[in-house]
């Protein structure tokens, strides 16, 4: 279930929102350090990591679900956000070079639906980062963010759904390792945090963010060269077969077969 758009908007502007933006954002960045050129688009609530990108990159759209609601976005510029339906995008298939999810894998009833609406709307080779709470870590378990309202993903669940969805992986990493808390002393040392965490317990992050790229399939052109693979039919050659067919012994099995010649 959705939180309200309300909601996240104004945690977002709390200081711990705002904490929570640059430390994430910051792993973002890592992924995707500049997008100049480049058409992105953001489903769920992914403006306030998207807003780096607003200067460089070609355009930036934020694709808000309906259960969630929609605000203006961004607020210093003419409104990229609206209203969308999960597995049902208003955009033409490969409109888009990247794609951000946040606040949406973990809300969703079908996140199979999502992703594979994500896969359309993406150009071939386009890549697509998620950002999910980690089953293992705190802030899944704690209502000091949206993050802990939402369904967990392990690491396995989110590379297997990405593959089922003919998404290649291309990496993913942790982040959020500072404990779930309001304490000023411990947010004022959130980037220590961090440093400590990626050392000491790399794998109790309280987010996961996977990169992964768009998969195309190619297709084997009709009237191709054909194989240089024969095939083998076990017959009986009888008295009086045509001239074309010839018994062939193989000495490994000691059958008669036949081959057609050419």
């Amino acid at each position: 279930m959705y939180l309200d758009v309300a909601d996240l908007r104004t945690f977002y502007d709390l200081p711990m929102g705002q904490l929570l933006r640059g430390l994430i954002g910051q792993q973002v960045r890592e992924f995707w350090p500049d997008l100049k050129g480049e058409r992105l688009l953001g489903i769920g609530y992914a403006g306030p990591f998207m807003r780096p990108y607003l200067g460089n990159a070609e355009r930036c759209i934020a694709a808000m679900p309906a259960q969630q609601g929609a605000v203006p976005w961004p607020w210093e510029a003419d409104t990229a956000s609206g209203l969308v339906l999960d597995g049902c995008l208003p955009f033409s298939d490969a409109a888009f070079d990247r794609v951000m999810m946040v606040h949406v894998l973990d809300h969703c009833k079908d996140a199979s639906d999502v992703v594979r609406e994500a896969w359309r709307v993406l150009a071939p080779g386009g890549r697509l980062m998620a950002i999910v709470p980690n089953r293992r870590g705190l802030w899944a378990r704690s209502e000091l963010s949206p993050f802990g309202y939402g369904r967990p993903y392990s690491r396995g669940q989110l590379r297997e759904l990405m593959q089922s969805c003919q998404f290649d992986v291309l990496g993913d990493k942790e982040a959020l390792f500072m404990p779930p808390t309001r304490n000023i002393s411990v947010l004022r040392s959130a980037r220590t945090w961090e440093a400590i965490g990626r050392r000491v317990w790399p794998a109790f992050g309280g987010l996961l963010l996977m990169e992964v790229e768009k998969k195309v399939f190619r297709t084997i052109p009709a009237g191709g060269k054909k194989s240089a693979l024969r095939v083998l039919k076990p017959v009986f050659v009888p008295e009086g077969a045509p001239a074309g067919l010839k018994p062939v012994r193989h000495s490994g099995l000691g059958v008669v077969r036949a081959l057609r010649r050419g």
